[in-house]
């Protein structure tokens, strides 16, 4: 879900409302340099966005609240959520 979001994340305008952009100027330090226009977000594209901001909100709540972590070791909380980020579908799904 996340490598989904971030990949059309990346597919988007870099200005979520429409703007001219602009041209670096002459000895101002920039990483990007001239900036072209941007259209703007179209509102197919703001609601497809804020639906997966919303479900991973939702996933990341039912991660954090499952039953499972209370069996797990204080200490060994964090490690074992970093392990579980780590994991693949595919091993998942044996």
């Amino acid at each position: 879900m996340r490598a989904e979001y971030t990949a059309f994340c990346r597919s988007l305008p870099w200005s979520v409302e429409p703007h001219p952009g602009w041209q670096a100027r002459e000895g101002v330090y920039s990483h990007r340099g001239d900036v072209a226009a941007s259209p703007g977000y179209t509102g197919e594209q703001r609601r497809r966005k804020a639906a997966f901001e919303r479900r991973l909100r939702q996933l990341a709540a039912v991660m954090s609240g499952h039953p499972f972590w209370s069996t797990v070791e204080r200490e060994q909380v964090v490690a074992a959520r970093m392990a579980l980020k780590r994991v693949s579908a595919e091993e998942v799904q044996g």
